[in-house]
């Protein structure tokens, strides 16, 4: 390997972690700080006392005598010896200020390069439904949601029991089994609605809520707006011992940022 390649994959590497490089510089420097004021108030606590003590008649004696010391004589004896915190706060400020820049530069271009594949997807499935009917397309996503029960196992996985229903179902978002039934979805999906038509929006947790289940992590960063409401649909699945099971999905999924498009 060449020095330039070295060099350039080196540079990569550095612009790929710089977040995380820039966040520990960040805590370095903060730390950092404290020590150098802790360390300059020590020495402040010397000088003052060194400039406090005085003669008496310009005499001098083994006693010490001090004498009062006003805040812009405190100031002006102490003031360089906070040079060195005062440029490293500031540096750490201004680091701590490109790492939230840089991830939020991420964070944006991740969330367009997210809404163009939805789109795309979305734009997929309407030529789908279009060129092999509705039927049909109804078949495939029955299928694939009989895959994902067959690859997301019940074993002896816990199922969150919901009032006194027992239909199994199989929340297809965050993978969770629980007991409900179709009626009691369809109230929680209508609910929803309502509030997205009150609000301009809802996120998946509100759906959660209402159904009876726990939020996760990702349900407060997704949700419906609007523009498009939530439409829950259903697949009849069976597990791997063969006990039915209704599998949850949605029209249009949830999509992250909701709230900025109500």
């Amino acid at each position: 390997m060449t020095l330039s390649e070295l060099l350039k994959r080196s540079g990569k590497l550095i612009a790929d972690n710089s977040p995380t490089i820039l966040t520990v510089i960040g805590v370095t420097g903060t730390l950092t700080t404290a020590f150098l004021t802790g360390k300059a108030t020590f020495r402040a606590a010397e000088v003052l006392r060194e400039k406090a003590v005085y003669e008496p008649n310009g005499v001098s004696s083994n006693i010490e005598y001090f004498r009062e010391l006003d805040t812009k004589e405190k100031i002006e004896f102490t003031w360089k010896l906070y040079i060195p915190a005062a440029l490293s706060g500031a540096a750490t400020v201004a680091i701590i200020i490109a790492a939230n820049r840089v991830g939020s530069r991420r964070a944006a271009a991740i969330a367009a390069a997210y809404s163009l594949s939805e789109r795309a997807f979305e734009q997929y499935k309407e030529k789908v439904i279009a060129t092999i009917g509705a039927k049909k397309e109804q078949a495939v996503q029955d299928s694939l949601a009989q895959d994902r029960v067959n690859n997301d196992p019940l074993g002896s996985r816990e199922v969150f029991v919901i009032g006194g229903a027992e239909t199994l179902c199989h929340d297809a978002f965050s993978g969770r089994y629980f007991t409900c039934d179709v009626e009691s979805l369809r109230r929680a999906e209508n609910e929803t609605n309502h509030q997205i038509l009150g609000d301009g929006y809802a996120s998946l947790t509100d759906l959660y809520y209402r159904i009876g289940l726990r939020p996760t992590a990702m349900s407060d960063e997704v949700g419906w707006t609007s523009d498009v409401l939530l439409s829950m649909k259903f697949s009849s699945v069976l597990t791997e011992d063969n006990r039915p099971c209704l599998s949850v999905n949605f029209v249009a999924g949830p999509i992250r940022n909701y709230h900025k498009f109500a």
